[in-house]
């Protein structure tokens, strides 16, 4: 079934989040891999070692999908860093008319494919001005179409100087499930978890005006820890 979380509940607490921690994994992930992880030890110690086996490797599959690492970064103080893994795709001057964003903003588009890490991060510390979840369609969400017809969840982060740095968190073709940990109001620091998008999809961030990209089309970059843009001196 398709879900959207928008504007869910902080940071997953409690049993959930406990085995998350151990397993190294983000809580949304954490039963299911457990779950498949016990029925493939249940399945070898009952005798259908092989099916056991194969349970097994998919529990490592879903946990390696899961996987939520510790991230630091050496970039300035002053740069945005990347909310999502994944590829540089699109470059580009404007944000969509619901942002509200002033003239001169600029969109850095990140495609995360299943294989990358998909926990998001803000790009900027501040507090969370605005969650806004926009129904729509699951195109392939690489295309230009992608950022009007699609399922997303917009996050809007106002920095110490009062400056309105976006992310959109967008649903693709795999990525039927989008979840945000944050609400409007909360405080959050450079790089802190904000959400996860499941199954690949895509991350556009906005930059305010006066900031310039650091990125080229095609670059790799990770969450929490690679600069995208920074002050256009």
């Amino acid at each position: 079934m398709n879900e959207s979380e928008a504007g869910g509940a902080a940071a997953p607490e409690g049993m959930r989040a406990w085995i998350a921690r151990r397993m190294g994994i983000a809580p949304e992930g954490a039963y299911y891999a457990a779950g498949a992880a016990a029925a493939g030890v249940i399945f070898a110690a009952s005798g259908a070692e092989s099916l056991g086996v194969l349970i097994l490797i998919a529990a490592f599959a879903i946990g390696m999908f899961f996987r939520d690492p510790e991230r630091t970064t050496a970039a300035p103080a002053g740069a945005i860093l990347s909310a999502a893994d994944g590829k540089v795709t699109d470059i580009g001057a404007g944000a969509p008319a619901e942002l509200k964003l002033e003239d001169g903003s600029l969109r850095i588009s990140v495609f995360m494919s299943p294989l990358d890490v998909h926990v998001n991060r803000a790009p900027v510390a501040g507090e969370i001005s605005a969650v806004r979840h926009t129904p729509g369609e699951f195109r392939a969400a690489y295309s230009d179409a992608a950022s009007e017809h699609n399922e997303r969840n917009l996050i809007v982060i106002a920095d110490a100087a009062g400056r309105r740095h976006a992310i959109v968190q967008m649903a693709g073709y795999l990525a039927r499930r989008i979840v945000c940990r944050v609400r409007p109001g909360a405080k959050v620091a450079r790089g802190e978890r904000v959400g996860i998008i499941m199954f690949g999809s895509r991350v556009d961030h906005y930059l305010p005006a006066g900031y310039r990209a650091t990125v080229a089309v095609g670059e790799r970059v990770r969450a929490g820890e690679s600069a995208i843009g920074e002050p256009d001196r």
